[in-house]
């Protein structure tokens, strides 16, 4: 100890000694960064992630980033791995997609690239104000926390969504939910992404679609892991999987997905 002492200036003894006397070591965790297979979106792990090696879903991802927003600080390539994986595995269904939730398209966009969509002869229904959340159906928490993550600032992106997706078959339908619920013609869904950053909304979307959700269904949950002061957002999503009899996978990632079970044929 002493020769370690010898070596290393006092500034440096002196700092840690004053940490030790701080911190309990008991309560961090300390990871070799050279060894994380990925560390994004506070998902931190050794485990296998060779999507990231995937020149398709690298190709998707960096479609889906180039759509516009300012909202994304960081990179969140499994989240949109999962949108992906489950847009696959829906493509073989019968049925047409939805996202109620969209912002500039960034999920979409990835997802569209990814299984060549308007190959699928499907339709792709867009449900969003453009234009942040909805007073009338919002809590004063909810808006809060829109300021907070910049949606106030981006303003109206309808305009921008209409341009980045003219060449697809998508049906983009502004204005609040639950209004323009009715305004998605397709009896079948295949596909429902959830992602309002809001309850009331998405429950209202969440009720609506599950009647017409195939069996093997998918629904993906964006928010429902998120940990705020409530987890307002999961209660309500588990309140609704629990009134239909399924239950909602909670993924690393921050999401949630439930798959419509075959008994409901």
């Amino acid at each position: 100890m002493s020769v370690i002492k010898g070596i290393i200036p006092k500034k440096i003894i002196n700092f840690f000694a004053l940490l030790k006397k701080f911190l309990n070591y008991n309560d961090y965790f300390v990871l070799s960064k050279k060894d994380l297979t990925y560390h994004q979106d506070l998902l931190y792990t050794f485990h296998n992630a060779s999507f990231m090696n995937d020149p398709l879903f690298l190709e998707s991802y960096n479609l889906g980033k180039s759509m516009g927003t300012n909202l994304i600080h960081e990179d969140i390539h499994w989240r949109i791995h999962v949108l992906c994986w489950a847009a696959y595995h829906a493509k073989h269904l019968e049925g047409d997609f939805v996202d109620c939730g969209v912002n500039t398209g960034v999920f979409s966009r990835a997802i569209i690239n990814y299984i060549n969509f308007n190959k699928t002869e499907k339709k792709y229904y867009f449900l969003d104000t453009f234009d942040g959340l909805d007073k009338r159906f919002s809590s004063e928490d909810e808006l809060k926390r829109n300021k907070l993550m910049g949606y106030e600032k981006e303003g109206s992106v309808y305009e921008l969504v209409k341009k980045n997706f003219q060449n697809f078959n998508v049906e983009i339908i502004k204005g609040a939910i639950p209004e323009t619920l009715p305004l998605v013609k397709s009896d079948k869904i295949c596909f429902l992404s959830i992602d309002m950053n809001c309850v009331q909304p998405e429950v209202y979307a969440l009720e609506y679609f599950w009647d017409k959700m195939v069996c093997g269904g998918v629904i993906v949950l964006d928010d429902y892991g998120y940990a705020n002061s409530t987890n307002d957002q999961k209660q309500a999503h588990d309140n609704f999987a629990k009134s239909k009899g399924v239950q909602v996978l909670t993924l690393p990632t921050c999401q949630g997905l439930i798959i419509k079970p075959q008994y409901y044929d």
